[in-house]
């Protein structure tokens, strides 16, 4: 967990949800009322969040008491009680949205790539994610899919350098793409991977031609041509298949022997788990 993004993360939720006081819990509750309050888990899958709400407890109210009954990772089913939380009531209320969010986001973040991560067992491919995530929530969203079992691609633009269609045509073509990433890094002394996404075994071949990447994407591959690929490639570079791929058809993915699978998916579109926080 990084402090520093999760303290201001914490800090910017809090006051867009704040604004001038909880008037609700302020008007109704006294200020010095203690309660009790357990996080209950009302669906099926793998619990993430605890350790950020726990993070969230502490910067509403440092006083709060908190209570880790289930830990990140965890398979839960209904009537399971993941933490316990005591203290101020009016802080207790306060925490209990921020954490409901997060936790049941990032839940079913990480039931889904978990559901998916079993269905590669058996296999030498890994489930990467993608940039597809909700913007300010991406530290969150990446780090439920290592929870579920799956691995971070690059985190954003800043981390690896990933040559798309469009980078491709606006640089001139594959050949003219590839040399100015190396010499870009080269002039810059920044030591990056370099990844260049194919349409199709003619594109492949001008890479393999050209050389100077790490990884090749094989984006929409048919079946017979995504192993032809990989027998191109002979690993050589790392190998990564995206587009049109699902829950039904990724273990298809996988048996042509591709290195990762990445697919959008696993955070775009989620069901969140569902949860609550009861006073007890």
């Amino acid at each position: 967990m990084d402090k520093l993004i999760i303290d201001q993360f914490i800090k910017n939720a809090i006051a867009e949800d704040l604004g001038d006081g909880d008037h609700t819990s302020l008007s109704t509750i006294p200020a010095n009322t203690q309660g009790k309050a357990k996080l209950l888990i009302k669906d099926q899958g793998i619990l993430a969040g605890v350790e950020l709400a726990l993070e969230i407890f502490k910067q509403v109210d440092a006083r709060l008491v908190t209570e880790v009954l289930i830990h990140d990772g965890a398979e839960v089913q209904y009537g399971d009680i993941a933490l316990t939380v005591s203290g101020n009531s009016q802080s207790i209320l306060l925490a209990e949205r921020l954490v409901l969010n997060c936790m049941q986001r990032m839940s079913g973040i990480a039931t889904k790539t978990n559901r998916i991560v079993k269905l590669l067992a058996g296999y030498n491919t890994r489930l990467l994610d993608t940039r597809k995530t909700t913007p300010g929530l991406r530290y969150l969203e990446k780090w439920a899919v290592r929870i579920g079992g799956g691995v971070n691609h690059r985190i954003g633009l800043y981390d690896m350098i990933l040559i798309k269609d469009n980078h491709i045509d606006y640089a001139g073509g594959i050949s003219n793409a590839i040399k100015a990433a190396n010499q870009y890094l080269a002039d810059k002394g920044k030591k990056l991977q370099i990844e260049i996404e194919v349409r199709n075994i003619s594109e492949l071949n001008e890479v393999l031609h050209t050389g100077g990447v790490d990884r090749i994407l094989l984006d929409n591959f048919s079946f017979p041509d995504l192993t032809e690929a990989v027998r191109l490639i002979d690993k050589k570079y790392i190998t990564e298949a995206s587009g049109g791929i699902t829950e039904e058809n990724v273990a298809d993915y996988a048996a042509c022997g591709v290195d990762y699978i990445s697919m959008g998916a696993i955070t775009h579109s989620v069901k969140s788990l569902d949860m609550s926080l009861k006073a007890f």
